[in-house]
């Protein structure tokens, strides 16, 4: 979204570059004010086997063009925001063939500041990631629990889904401009304390991960607390736009679509606030398979760089 202020100045611009509803795994955003370019999570991947099934060329392609549009912002961008360390929100040293491989950012943009989580909150795993960042990109990371930095405003660490149900841990990004939008990675609306902590940041958007409901673990009181807070957000705030998890299958589509209708509010996909088509490429996997047929070693073959997705881009545009 972009606009002109009343003294000629150009409004906070919001990008959506990957979410499920694009056609990849990620909650990917850039965001523009007046001073700053921010980067937020950027990091891409596919879902490495869904339906006893490889990602579909066609996944790839979408993929690929994520990637670019991530690395091609990340060198433009004056601060760069890691919510936590998942593969699919940060560039990795050992990225599988549909990741983000942090060789493609070596060297681009050595004075941008990387917001992380506090170290002290890192599992073993983001410890290491975060090590292998370092090392690879010559950069600090900047520890941006509870601190505000100019527009941007960061949370401590709030729960990767239900508080006491896991060790992991994400921050959320608040940035205030001309509006006030805020980040929500990966919090499933499973904790009511972090959707209390959004609401008392009175955004005018938040872009939140929605619950997990395509897998069979989540309980029904979960998700009766994500309907609830779901709830609770689109009372709050104006533009609610739910992605990540959620639109990992089209039953993502129609809880939307009754949380719309029963709030009254246009709660919208990643895809539809940036006014696309709607890509649930994963819930679609077996269904590509079915239409366009993939020959037998292609993924070894695209992984060795032997073939390409050309022929599948088109399909997606």
């Amino acid at each position: 979204m972009a606009g002109l202020g009343s003294q000629g100045l150009l409004f906070m611009y919001i990008e959506i570059i990957g979410a499920e509803s694009l056609g990849v795994r990620g909650l990917c955003c850039f965001v523009k004010t007046r001073d700053r370019n921010i980067l937020i999570d950027p990091g891409v991947a596919l879902g490495y086997v869904r339906h006893k099934l490889l990602p579909h060329p066609v996944q790839i392609a979408v993929d690929e063009k994520a990637q670019r549009r991530i690395i091609d912002v990340w060198s433009k961008s004056t601060d760069i925001v890691l919510s936590h360390f998942h593969g699919d929100h940060v560039p990795l040293a050992d990225a599988n063939p549909y990741q983000l491989d942090i060789r493609s950012i070596i060297g681009l943009n050595p004075r941008v500041r990387i917001w992380t989580k506090d170290p002290s909150h890192f599992s073993l795993t983001e410890k290491n990631r975060a090590a292998s960042l370092t090392a690879n990109l010559h950069v600090g990371l900047i520890s941006a629990e509870g601190k505000k930095d100019g527009p941007i405003t960061f949370s401590g660490s709030v729960p990767h889904g239900e508080a006491h149900g896991t060790l992991e841990t994400v921050i959320m990004t608040r940035i205030e401009e001309d509006k006030i939008f805020v980040h929500a990675p990966d919090i499933q609306l499973l904790d009511d304390d972090t959707v209390s902590k959004i609401i008392r940041w009175k955004p005018d958007i938040v872009f939140a991960g929605g619950p997990p409901i395509y897998l069979s673990r989540l309980s029904d009181d979960q998700t009766r607390r994500a309907w609830h807070n779901a709830e609770r957000l689109c009372q709050a705030i104006d533009r609610v736009i739910l992605d990540h998890h959620l639109m990992r299958s089209h039953e993502g589509l129609k809880w939307l679509e009754r949380l719309s209708s029963i709030t009254g509010k246009p709660v919208m996909c990643a895809a539809d606030f940036m006014h696309k088509p709607r890509l649930l490429l994963e819930a679609d996997r077996e269904r590509l398979y079915k239409r366009m047929p993939v020959p037998d070693g292609w993924h070894e073959d695209y992984a060795m760089g032997k073939v390409t997705t050309d022929d599948f881009l088109k399909v997606v545009g």
